[in-house]
């Protein structure tokens, strides 16, 4: 695989979740109006959050996606205030906030390519943060290298109402998802983008031990030379083993993070930023000594 080579910003970052769509699996990361993502994103970039990750469509298992159209809807007001009040002529904007880059920045949890184009004429340059690698839609790819932006690809498997029956690995998860990637990077190579982030897609199609399997082979997927976003927050790897429910792992998901920087995690994808925040500067301070 290629080798990262234009990265800004300071490593490891947190990258905090707001979920417009009310069907997300966790309901403390839910905004389904603007009001609530403008209270949700200053409450996060005062705890620290490095990137704003905000998506309108539930990809929990068993979910059914909902259409470009809907997405849009729901997206449309929140990335209008973003752009408005955050944006290169937002009049008071806080310095260094959605500038760029990948400190201080927006991404945009979305598979559909006429999502991206809209929100870059509202919002200018983004992250796309892609559960699909641009499977789901074979002009996302082609759109990402057009705009240049920044691109966060995604390893699973089906659909969220199919891929907890698409489990099966002969040759063990790891392995899965190194050939996966070998194979994306000649893809998006094609279309420019060279300089993306890897996120190994925890949950999506893997059952509880394979999630644990992926992430004690995070050092193998960090062979590849690109950044790597984990997205472990309260998921089910979580709380199924522990006999709790999402509203309770948070000390869970504290424990997983802190492990997998130590592993060679660059990203954190969690609904809890103070948290996430807090798990960094413990592991810097462990790996003053590593």
């Amino acid at each position: 695989m290629r080798t990262s080579q234009t990265q800004t910003g300071r490593f490891p970052l947190i990258m905090g979740i707001i979920n417009i769509n009310r069907e997300s699996f966790y309901e403390g990361s839910r905004c389904p109006d603007v009001r609530q993502v403008e209270s949700r994103i200053e409450e996060m970039l005062g705890q620290g959050a490095d990137i704003i990750d905000i998506g309108a469509c539930s990809t929990r298992p068993g979910s059914s996606p909902v259409t470009a159209r809907q997405e849009w809807e729901y997206l449309e007001a929140p990335l209008k205030f973003i752009a408005a009040h955050y944006g290169k002529n937002a009049p008071e904007k806080p310095a260094g906030i959605f500038s760029g880059g990948m400190r201080h920045s927006l991404s945009i949890d979305t598979f559909h390519s006429e999502i991206v184009k809209k929100a870059y004429d509202i919002v200018g340059e983004f992250t796309v943060n892609d559960i699909s690698a641009g499977e789901d839609d074979p002009d996302m790819l082609r759109t990402v290298g057009e705009l240049k932006l920044p691109y966060i690809a995604m390893h699973k498997r089906g659909t969220p109402d199919t891929m907890q029956q698409l489990c099966e690995y002969p040759d063990g998860v790891v392995d899965e998802v190194w050939r996966y990637f070998a194979q994306f990077d000649e893809k998006a190579g094609r279309y420019g983008i060279d300089d993306y982030i890897l996120d190994p897609g925890f949950g999506f199609a893997k059952t509880v031990e394979q999630n644990y399997e992926l992430l004690a082979g995070l050092p193998r997927l960090k062979e590849s030379g690109h950044k790597i976003l984990v997205g472990l927050s309260r998921k089910s790897m979580i709380w199924k083993p522990l006999g709790i429910t999402p509203e309770e792992a948070l000390c869970g998901t504290a424990a997983l993070n802190l492990q997998a920087l130590l592993l060679g995690g660059d990203i954190l994808r969690v609904h809890d930023v103070k948290e996430g925040v807090q798990c960094r500067k413990l592991y810097e301070q462990i790996s003053k000594f590593l």
